[in-house]
């Protein structure tokens, strides 16, 4: 899907272009089950957590969601969406989390951009979020802004866009595409990127401390976390989903229930 002049062309702060896209949703089109939207691709902190965050308003399977990733120094996962787990990101990673939970989840842009996302009025999960852009981040946004759907659809393309993002970013490995936990092929395509500039997290009452890559890059599947904060506009697209060939487990607490 080509991104639309009204989100790219005068408008440079992800909070107007999010804001944007939530008061439109555009589908991509395809067979793949798809979603088009905004994250935090991937934010590591020196003790060795993780911070993700998905909101994809338009979804192919369902409504649009949001949904925050963590990922603890030891490495357990948790997964916490405003929808029912199988229609959001645990549908794709679950067998390797240890936990999914339904809850609501609140995103506000105090301005556009700083980002704020909380779990339960802040009490479980605080998160200021605050975005910036470099001539580098600028330079891939405007490459992936004019990738032609059919090139992005590519493997070659996505997999040369990565091993040179990955480097230029100072993000560590990247990957475009791979196979998911439960055993779904997966496609990303974004579109425009900023960095994390800034901010802090509180999760559980405990802030998490400063920003830095982790000893070990984290992964989930073949999926793999930058090294550093990244902030992205685009879309995913994963195998549709198929009984007997995919796992249906939303995480490891799921899979022990009786």
């Amino acid at each position: 899907m080509k991104i639309s002049s009204k989100y790219s062309s005068r408008v440079k702060a992800p909070g107007t272009i999010a804001r944007r896209i939530e008061q439109s949703t555009p589908m991509p089109p395809g067979r793949a089950e798809r979603f088009f939207g905004y994250s935090v691709v991937g934010l590591p902190f020196a003790s060795g957590d993780v911070l993700a965050m998905r909101r994809f308003p338009s979804s192919s399977i369902g409504p649009g969601y949001t949904a925050i990733w963590h990922r603890s120094p030891g490495g357990s996962w948790t997964m916490w969406a405003n929808i029912e787990p199988m229609n959001a990101c645990p549908r794709y990673f679950g067998s390797e989390l240890e936990r999914a939970v339904q809850t609501p989840i609140k995103l506000s842009w105090p301005d556009p951009f700083r980002l704020t996302a909380t779990i339960d009025d802040g009490r479980l999960l605080d998160w200021q979020i605050e975005l910036g852009s470099t001539l580098v981040t600028r330079l891939f946004s405007a490459v992936g802004k004019v990738i032609p759907d059919g090139l992005w659809r590519r493997r070659s393309v996505r997999r040369t866009m990565a091993a040179a993002a990955g480097p230029l970013l100072g993000a560590g490995h990247l990957s475009l595409d791979g196979v998911t936990p439960n055993g779904q092929w997966f496609e990303a395509n974004p579109k425009m990127i900023w960095f994390v500039t800034g901010g802090q997290a509180v999760l559980h009452g405990a802030g998490l401390g400063p920003f830095g890559s982790l000893v070990q890059q984290g992964s989930l599947g073949e999926f793999l976390i930058p090294q550093r904060g990244i902030f992205a506009v685009g879309q995913s697209l994963f195998e549709p989903f198929a009984q007997g060939l995919h796992l249906s487990v939303t995480s490891r607490e799921t899979r022990r229930s009786p």
